[in-house]
């Protein structure tokens, strides 16, 4: 079975740099939705001041949007291949984003940094998650918050996942996946403060993203990144999230999950 390996991800964002990112699904605006959330009481979701930090930044693109609302944000990743994708889009949107090469289990920083610490698609590629949490915490300012955001146990892109990981062709080597009550037993358990939890169902979903793949690889024939809806089926998937969205068992059923904890304040 392939492991994530240092030169797997230098390849892979190598040929990803021959793409146009814009063929790429990000998150969807979700990172950069959630964190600026953590700042809407404090500071009416400014960021101007902020201290980010992105952990395994990939492309850097929601690095970049946050940049552009004003926090001062820095990506650190272990390969050239992702830092280099995300000076390309610094320059290409007119921001400054500091990248920095390193691991993420013992990363180059002093304790108490920073404001916010996130990733999105990183926790799930360690046998071993905490080394890389307690660093994640270590930098953390008190009373700062890290955002993590993985894959959810409970869901049909899991078992495809796990037959390609079977027969060693999933993109990633290997990786698992969490349920949002043991992401949250891993936040509380270091001590730290869950103030919010969440799940992503994706719009597009999955099925659509992943024909839309096969098809640019195979044929090179591109179809739109989001589709115009049809209307009923718009209407009842926005009644249905809406409505069963603000439950917890939707948790149990979104392709991704997140949770936003809370690093105490220092004690005098």
């Amino acid at each position: 079975m392939r492991e994530s390996t240092p030169e797997h991800w230098q390849k892979f964002w190598e040929e990803a740099d021959n793409l146009d990112l814009d063929d790429v699904y990000g998150t969807d605006g979700r990172m950069v939705r959630e964190i600026t959330g953590i700042f809407d009481l404090e500071s009416g979701g400014n960021l101007a001041g902020k201290r980010i930090l992105e952990v395994g930044a990939g492309t850097g693109r929601d690095a970049v949007t946050l940049a552009r609302a004003g926090a001062e944000v820095l990506t650190l990743d272990y390969v050239s291949g992702s830092l280099g994708l995300t000076i390309k889009a610094a320059d290409m949107s007119g921001v400054k984003v500091a990248p920095v090469c390193g691991d993420g289990t013992a990363m180059p920083f002093a304790d108490g940094t920073f404001d916010v610490v996130f990733h999105q698609g990183l926790l799930e590629h360690f046998p071993d998650p905490f080394p890389l949490l307690r660093d994640n915490i270590r930098v953390l300012k008190p009373g700062g918050h890290l955002v993590i955001d993985v894959p959810q146990t409970f869901h049909y892109y899991t078992l495809g996942k796990k037959f390609l990981i079977a027969i060693d062709k999933w993109f990633a080597g290997w990786e698992t996946e969490f349920t949002i009550a043991e992401l949250e037993k891993m936040m509380v358990g270091e001590n730290l403060e869950i103030t919010r939890s969440y799940g992503d169902w994706m719009v597009p979903g999955l099925w659509y993203r992943a024909l839309r793949k096969i098809l640019m690889t195979r044929t090179g024939r591109k179809l739109p990144m989001n589709p115009e809806p049809i209307p009923p089926l718009a209407r009842l998937g926005e009644a249905w999230r809406r409505a069963f969205g603000k439950t917890r068992l939707s948790l149990y059923t979104t392709p991704t999950i997140g949770v936003i904890a809370r690093k105490p304040e220092a004690v005098s």
